[in-house]
């Protein structure tokens, strides 16, 4: 099988659960099963995929949804590379299946299994696609996504809703294990802020602001990403110091499913991931929708606000992050039913549904 994401967490690592899974179900069919992962340089899966064992090619791959000419011109010609890098890739090692999580880095290798006529299986884990997953949606044998508010940009027959594939770390965990692991207190309220992998200033800057408020209140756990570490260390020798131990700073944390079932309440943003780790973790959140050139994360921020699962706060309105942040430790009525309404849309089988597809279209 060959898989291929689009460069970030939210991309890879639903197909690191649906590999997890394929392994699991080939084995109890006496199957061998030989993976590849294609992606691009300098991206998340460059580092994530080969640390889980699974081997890792890197092609060209560029974006074409840019208001720049130049860009455009210059995407284009990295797909059109990378499509033919792809083709090389795939007539050396003949797949039985592809299977794409979109993004732009997945749409060479959608193209290349399109005209070597390999069953291609594309997976959507937003609310909404972008440019790439509408794209290879047309070349796909078979279509599948995270949500029902998907189905109305999806060819519905060919379309099946399986939820989204997590780790499974997501599902094994209670309150009291994953503080423990994270050093965290047993008792008394956590907060974790996650704002992504690469960190999201405009959030960093708002916890750091409130942040003699928050630590009053609860702990923080905050992912700040690389770029703003120095500054949340620096806020955090600011605070008194019976308050310092209160406030935990990471750049990255590998160990996310801990950080989610440790948290009596996430502030994030709204990436994919969001639609699949949250609710198997069963946690409450505000989201931050990220508004990016042709492609915004508010359609999912939305839909979890409309299963009373989320509240959204947007970027303009920042400034009212930590009072709402506040509001919801101090409302363990309005808390309890944002974790019930987040464990409803948990989907624990979605890896195995999508294993099995991808076998189901390989025979």
């Amino acid at each position: 099988m060959v898989f291929a994401g689009g460069g970030t967490g939210g991309h890879v690592y639903p197909g690191l659960s649906v590999a997890r899974a394929l392994e699991d179900e080939l084995r109890a069919r006496a199957t061998p099963l030989e993976l590849l992962y294609v992606g691009v340089h300098g991206r998340a899966d460059e580092t994530i995929v080969p640390r889980e064992g699974i081997a890792f090619r890197a092609i060209a791959a560029g974006q074409l949804r840019v208001a720049s000419p130049l860009a455009f011109a210059r995407g284009l010609l990295s797909l059109g590379r990378g499509s033919l890098q792809a083709l090389g890739i795939m007539l050396r090692f003949r797949p039985d299946a592809v299977f794409a999580t979109g993004g732009y880095a997945s749409v060479p290798v959608g193209i290349a299994a399109r005209l070597l006529r390999r069953p291609l299986v594309v997976y959507l884990p937003d609310v909404t696609p972008g440019w790439a997953v509408r794209l290879l949606a047309r070349l796909a044998t078979r279509v599948a996504t995270t949500s029902d508010a998907a189905l109305a940009h999806l060819p519905a027959k060919r379309t099946a809703v399986v939820g989204y594939p997590v780790r499974a770390a997501f599902w094994s965990l209670d309150r009291d294990t994953a503080r423990a692991r994270l050093g965290l207190p047993r008792d008394g309220a956590v907060v974790l802020v996650a704002a992504g992998s690469l960190g999201a200033h405009a959030i960093n800057d708002a916890v750091v602001t409130a942040l003699p408020r928050l630590v009053a209140r609860a702990a923080v756990l905050h992912v700040t990403g690389a770029a703003d570490e120095a500054r949340a260390l620096d806020a955090r020798q600011e605070l008194p110091p019976e308050r310092q131990a209160r406030y935990i700073v990471r750049p990255y944390l590998d160990d996310m499913a801990a950080a989610m079932h440790a948290a009596d309440l996430v502030v994030s943003r709204a990436g994919a991931s969001t639609l699949g780790e949250l609710p198997a973790a069963g946690a409450a959140a505000v989201l931050v929708p990220g508004e990016y050139e042709g492609w915004s994360q508010a359609p999912n921020a939305r839909f979890l606000h409309a299963q009373g699962a989320a509240l959204v706060v947007r970027n303009d309105e920042l400034d009212r992050l930590a009072d709402t942040v506040l509001a919801l430790l101090d409302d363990d009525a309005r808390l309890v039913s944002m974790r019930a309404s987040m464990r409803r849309l948990a989907r624990p089988d979605a890896a195995r549904d999508l294993a099995r597809l991808l076998i189901e279209v390989a025979a």
